[in-house]
């Protein structure tokens, strides 16, 4: 089922998505050779306590961190590890809290100093393709025109897109009812309502789209060893069109 939020319960998701931003800002000054994702994530540990929020995925489901970070090849769900960055590396962070009893939840993926151009150009494209749905998430339009929006915009320029792992309905619960993958065929799925608030996310790969996942039970990474890059904003769907929560 699709809970649809009121005009108060989407204020309260702009506030705790507010609060992921300014994190995620504070995030990618940090972002530098020598400094490791642990202390990213005690960061944003630390940054979110400040705000009177609660780290969103520490704990959920069993994971152990506030903050995923996925680094060159892994795809989503990296672990926050003592291993330093180094130039040349792209780092996704994958940060949500919980505030007012709401969650937000966002991503970005971020070069390590001087990357090379194909990581440079796979980040622009992902992150276009997450503005491409968000474009598509309005009134009338159907879910599956935000999975058209990502792939009919990635793969014409040589990636491809994760199958594995979709964005999602969020709200009162972290995971929510629609699933929304970034890919398929226009005009199919649920009508798009005022109410709805989406967690939209491309997961991009630099060669195939097959992924799997480590022995530690969270980090999918690409099967090719190819690079993955992967943006998310939490979207309010309204009368007058999408609105991003997760912004500052």
């Amino acid at each position: 089922m699709i809970v649809l939020k009121s005009p108060q319960e989407i204020e309260k998701m702009r506030s705790a998505g507010k609060i992921v931003a300014e994190i995620l800002e504070l995030l990618k000054a940090e972002v530098r050779p020598g400094v490791t994702t642990l202390d990213l994530n005690g960061l944003a540990e630390s940054e979110a306590r400040k705000r009177k929020a609660v780290a969103a995925f520490k704990g959920y489901s069993g994971f152990p961190y506030a903050l995923c970070c996925s680094l060159n090849d892994q795809v989503v769900h990296g672990m926050p590890s003592n291993r330093e960055l180094v130039e040349g590396d792209i780092v996704s962070l994958d940060f949500g809290v919980v505030y007012g009893g709401y969650y937000g939840d966002a991503a970005i993926t971020l070069p390590v100093s001087v990357v090379s151009a194909q990581a440079k150009q796979l980040i622009k494209v992902t992150e276009e393709s997450l503005y491409c749905a968000i474009d598509a998430a309005t009134p009338s339009n159907r879910l599956s025109d935000i999975s058209h929006a990502v792939q009919s915009y990635v793969e014409p320029r040589g990636y491809s897109v994760v199958r594995e792992f979709v964005g999602h309905g969020i709200g009162k619960r972290l995971h929510e009812s629609p699933q929304i993958p970034n890919f398929g065929e226009p005009g199919r799925g649920v009508r798009l309502k005022p109410g709805m608030v989406l967690a939209i996310e491309p997961m991009i790969n630099e060669k195939g789209h097959h992924v799997k996942v480590l022995g530690d039970g969270w980090t999918a990474v690409t099967c090719d060893g190819g690079l993955s890059a992967h943006f998310e904003h939490t979207v309010a769907i309204t009368e007058h069109g999408p609105e991003i929560l997760s912004k500052l």
